[in-house]
């Protein structure tokens, strides 16, 4: 009864820790991986001695294989091959010759610094030559990295798990039977990682067609009967050859994605809360076997030996990998430092530690000690910095430029031609083949195609631009479009023209203002009744704002984009203007009041510098002015003055408006 009461406390503590650990780093907003460390740690034998995985005996060599065949298995579901297809050759280099190159830097840099033998050498650096989903996904998230760098970053870690895991093997083989042979151990792998993904691509699809298939299977139960299929996938694999079951689990995982599943939406919720709760206790178990006695004996020749793979090994790595891509100095110098090792590296150098201590091999604890080291040493100084290197190299989602419209309407036109005239990429997207020929005429790249097309959207430059825009007359319409940039492409600012009431999704926001009627406005531009305007608010904008407002409110007016630190947005609707910020607007002038404006006027230059700060959105703002004022007072008072620095960019757009039919 007690022993039980003992096996239940330590699964109990080992939850919790892990769950408090997660909560801890999420409010932190730091990489979980670390506080699971650090936590489990100090509930292991080194800490408090609450939690001593010996316990379970060989119960821990099955959690740790299950666990990781699940948490593979998600990292596979969460890859798309439309995304992999665009950067497959920068991650075939990093999962091929990449690995290559860690495997011989590594141990290299184990033998000379640590002294290892060749063999236990080069079985330490099998062992790191993973990333990992669980360290790298949260961290692409966090910090909202350039799209390129973080689908190769997270594809390079879901492939390279796998086969990590199974050269890992190859290599403990290598050291047990003593036998060196480059054929052997290349044949052996191969071997291994064909039957693995055979296994996995064809258990993915029947599964896939069964789902499809199989309507008496609700939405409920569907999630359980796909980790009951990956496990025994996993087994199967197994079965016919060890440790070919890691590769099942990934391909499988990409199958499945790949063949759009119903109730896609619930699995992929289902399965990752599932790895969360996998990788809690996974991780408190690994770490609460530490021995950091055994940490502290590699001493500073081991901490030596992590800075080399980090410093020397992964930037060769990188360099190599993308020598003929197409990414940026900054892209590769972010991929060169963030390479954090995982749950993967932690779990098979447990295993192994047991293994060679059983078979009587020097080496397994000193191994797990340095792979514990690589991973903690990788987790803080690059998982912490990642945000920071980011920004730094300016890959951050909030610095990624470029436009993609749906809608070459006449109000698409030109914005496109605004951010063009910026130096940004624009490509607009349009079912009528009429509208795309204006497009191109006016030198902006066209698409014909509903704009749900991912494909479209893909050749669009969709997956490497900064703002998606939704601008179809059909408000229904174009939720549904930001919905899919939003999700299938994750693109930092997405916004779309609809009714406020029908947004359901935070990361869509509304352009220009509540219920804009873009019909009305493309109207008025073919019409040549509408002129292009701007202003620059400072610190004495006065009773301009009431203006501005108020011609807003009355339909009158339409912002549609700001400049603030010389990079120019859209005007969402919810905006807080700041001083400095340029709008620029369309103004309403109707044939009749356009005559009227033939008259001399006072110079608008005279006022312009006169603006203070608009400290209220826009929505709020016209129920606060008066609805009888007219264009003309606008024009007199807030209309900018003709400097040439910063007119320039706006000419090309108005030389839309006057072509515009």
């Amino acid at each position: 009864m007690e022993e039980s009461f003992s096996l239940t406390f330590l699964i109990i503590t080992t939850i919790v820790a892990g769950i408090l650990a997660q909560v801890v780093a999420k409010f932190l907003r730091v990489p979980s991986i670390v506080f699971l460390l650090i936590f489990g740690v100090a509930v292991g034998g080194n800490g408090f001695g609450w939690v001593q995985p010996r316990d379970l005996g060989l119960g821990l060599e099955v959690i740790v294989s299950l666990s990781v065949a699940l948490i593979l298995f998600e990292g596979g579901l969460n890859l798309q091959l439309g995304d992999l297809g665009k950067v497959s050759t920068s991650v075939r280099n990093l999962v091929s010759i990449g690995t290559l190159i860690t495997l011989i830097g590594g141990g290299i840099a184990a033998h000379y610094l640590c002294e290892f033998p060749w063999p236990i050498a080069f079985l330490y650096a099998s062992l790191v030559v993973v990333t990992g989903p669980t360290v790298i996904n949260p961290i692409v998230k966090e910090v909202g990295i350039d799209r390129r760098v973080g689908i190769i970053l997270e594809g390079e870690g879901v492939l390279i798990d796998a086969l990590g895991a199974v050269l890992a093997v190859v290599m403990l083989n290598i050291v047990l039977g003593g036998e060196l042979e480059a054929f052997g151990i290349v044949t052996d792998l191969i071997l291994r990682l064909s039957i693995g993904a055979g296994i996995g691509a064809a258990g993915g699809w029947l599964l896939s067609q069964f789902l499809k298939r199989s309507k008496f299977v609700g939405d409920d139960l569907k999630s359980s009967v796909v980790v009951a299929t990956v496990l025994g996938l996993y087994g199967l694999a197994q079965m016919i050859q060890s440790e070919s079951g890691l590769m099942t689990a990934v391909i499988a995982g990409i199958v499945m994605r790949a063949e759009s599943i119903p109730a896609e939406r619930s699995v992929l919720k289902f399965k990752g809360q599932l790895t969360v709760l996998t990788v809690s206790v996974l991780f408190i178990l690994l770490a609460a076997n530490l021995s950091i006695p055994s940490v502290y004996a590699l001493g500073w020749e081991g901490v030596q030996t992590v800075a080399v793979m980090m410093l020397l090994v992964r930037p060769l790595n990188v360099l190599v990998s993308t020598w003929d891509s197409t990414l940026n100095w900054r892209q590769k110098a972010f991929l060169a430092w963030c390479a954090p090792r995982g749950i993967v590296a932690a779990s098979v150098a447990s295993l192994f530690a047991i293994v060679l201590t059983e078979r009587g091999v020097n080496g397994g604890d000193a191994i797990k000690a340095l792979v514990f080291l690589t991973i903690a040493m990788t987790v803080f100084l690059q998982g912490l910095t990642a945000g920071g290197v980011a920004n730094v190299l300016k890959l951050s989602a909030s610095d990624a430029s470029g436009l993609v419209v749906v809608g070459a309407n006449p109000i698409g036109l030109i914005i496109g031609k605004l951010f063009q005239s910026k130096g940004e990429r624009v490509a607009l997207i349009d079912t009528s083949a009429e509208l795309c020929k204006e497009a191109a005429a006016q030198n902006i790249p066209a698409f014909v195609s509903n704009g749900l097309d991912t494909r479209a959207l893909a050749d669009a430059g969709l997956d490497a631009i900064g703002t998606f825009l939704a601008l179809t007359i059909n408000t229904d319409v174009n939720l549904v479009l930001a919905q899919r940039a939003a999700e299938e492409f994750r693109t930092p600012r997405v916004l779309a023209v609809f009714i406020k009431e029908d947004n359901k999704f935070k990361e869509i926001q509304q352009a220009f203002g509540g219920r804009v009627p873009i019909k009305s406005w493309n109207k008025y531009v073919r019409q040549r009744e509408t002129r292009l305007g701007e202003v620059r608010l400072n610190e004495q904008f006065g009773n301009q704002l009431a203006q501005f407002n108020s011609l807003y409110a009355a339909g009158q007016l339409l912002p549609i984009a700001y400049e603030r630190k010389d990079k120019l947005h859209i005007v969402p609707a919810d905006i807080t203007w700041q001083t400095g910020d340029r709008i620029i607007y369309l103004l309403y002038t109707p044939k009749a009041i356009a005559a009227s404006e033939n008259k001399p006027t006072e110079n608008p230059a005279n006022n312009v510098n006169n603006m203070t700060v608009m400290e209220a959105k826009v929505e709020t703002i016209s129920e606060e002015s008066p609805k009888d004022l007219k264009p003309e007072s606008l024009n007199n008072n807030m209309e900018v003055a003709e400097e040439e620095k910063e007119q320039d960019y706006l000419d090309m757009a108005r030389e839309i408006l006057k072509k515009i039919r």
